[in-house]
């Protein structure tokens, strides 16, 4: 989204209440959304392992019912219980959110030479708070900016913080709002983190992590953003 800042400029930052993966949607069959698909899916297998469902690749009744809960829960279109892309992708990137434990930077990729910095790394779509090497809060699921809106890499600061931060161009709220690029923020959403596609740039977390990082950094800080989101 964009919004005005105080000073007046237009700048970017989130309403695409949208997620971590801008994936094909793929072709799913042509079934009204309140329906429930008998189809199989190209990741049937997959998704049934996921969902605890017995691994037989065939679709059934109770497959479908479960997909459908999932694709709900997250905001995933078409709701339809399809075990297509899009589905599939945000399973595989909780799969690989979950792998990370509490050692998110183990690559060493944000640097632990700044004392508190906020890190957000775009390919796992994942942010945590660090000081030096000491991490201080998180891992967290985020949702950053989707395709030809991405989230801009590299090291920030957080410039402006805004607790009731609302776009004055599309009065959408922006609760938390801690600016750190060009009208990028971190922000809470009240949607699923894993909602396709992705924000429009700002990087969206729950209530409860935005109100937390609220609580842990201040104006000056550092944040460092890296990595490439899925489908951008």
């Amino acid at each position: 989204m964009r919004h005005m800042a105080r000073r007046g400029a237009v700048v970017l930052g989130v309403t695409g209440l949208v997620a971590p993966l801008a994936l094909a949607l793929g072709t799913a069959p042509a079934q009204a959304a309140t329906s429930c698909t008998t189809s199989t899916g190209p990741y049937q297998k997959k998704v049934e392992k996921f969902l605890g469902r017995p691994v037989d690749g065939r679709q059934s009744a109770a497959d479908c019912k479960a997909i459908k809960a999932f694709q709900s829960k997250h905001g995933i279109t078409p709701t339809i219980g399809y075990a297509g892309p899009v589905t599939w992708g945000v399973m595989d990137l909780m799969n690989k959110q979950k792998a990370v434990g509490k050692n998110p930077n183990k690559d060493g990729k944000c640097p632990t030479n700044k004392g508190r910095i906020a890190c957000v790394n775009l390919t796992l779509q994942l942010s945590w708070i660090q000081d030096g090497k000491r991490l201080v809060y998180g891992p967290v699921p985020v949702r950053t900016g989707r395709d030809k809106y991405e989230t801009r890499t590299g090291l920030k600061k957080i410039y402006w913080r805004h607790i009731d931060h609302v776009s004055t161009l599309y009065h959408v709220k922006m609760p938390y709002s801690q600016f750190f690029d060009g009208g990028q923020a971190f922000h809470s959403v009240g949607l699923s983190m894993w909602n396709p596609p992705g924000s429009h740039g700002c990087v969206n977390m729950t209530p409860k992590d935005a109100k937390k990082y609220w609580s842990l950094l201040k104006k000056g800080d550092d944040v460092f953003v890296y990595g490439r989101k899925p489908g951008t």
